[in-house]
């Protein structure tokens, strides 16, 4: 059944809303994904406040425009999500990421990022760059990498000192 111009008016303002309220949005093709497999890809986002849509590719094309995001939806052939998150692009990366990499091993469908709108830097972020920050470990490794790698200095130096004062 075909939607009335009211529903779309109304899915439009509602995808607008989102898109304003986000500090980032990713924007999937996908094809022969399950609702199952959509309802599992929700909780996980649901976690981090976030949230999945699946929106018409001409009505998310109006949204878009209304946001003053630069992407043209119109361009997939397949059908379009968009994930919203509140939270920084870096930590619903990882969770849609993984969702793609499970969709493609149980070799049923495909979810392809498309790319996401940082609204943060106000720039959209093209599929390679995503998943180059879908890869990226999580903040706080980071953090414990960098501190491994700022106290090994004075580790070593206390075992050289140690094994020197064994000699005497």
């Amino acid at each position: 059944m075909a939607l009335t111009k009211k529903q779309k008016g109304v899915m439009i303002d509602e995808a607008s809303k989102k898109l304003s309220e986000s500090k980032a949005a990713v924007f999937a093709g996908f094809k022969g994904v399950t609702v199952e497999e959509f309802k599992k890809l929700r909780m996980e986002l649901r976690k981090i406040g976030a949230d999945a849509k699946v929106l018409k590719k001409r009505l998310l094309n109006i949204a878009l425009k209304k946001a003053g995001v630069e992407f043209d939806s119109m361009s997939m052939k397949d059908q379009l999500s968009a994930v919203f998150s509140k939270g920084e692009l870096s930590g619903v990366a990882g969770i849609v990421h993984k969702f793609a990499k499970d969709v493609a091993k149980g070799k049923k469908g495909s979810y392809e990022v498309l790319g996401a709108y940082d609204s943060v830097e106000k720039r959209f972020v093209d599929s390679q760059e995503f998943k180059v920050i879908a890869t990226l470990p999580s903040r706080e490794v980071l953090l414990a990498q960098i501190a491994i790698m700022l106290t090994m200095p004075l580790k070593q130096l206390m075992l050289v000192i140690n094994e020197r004062s064994k000699k005497i």
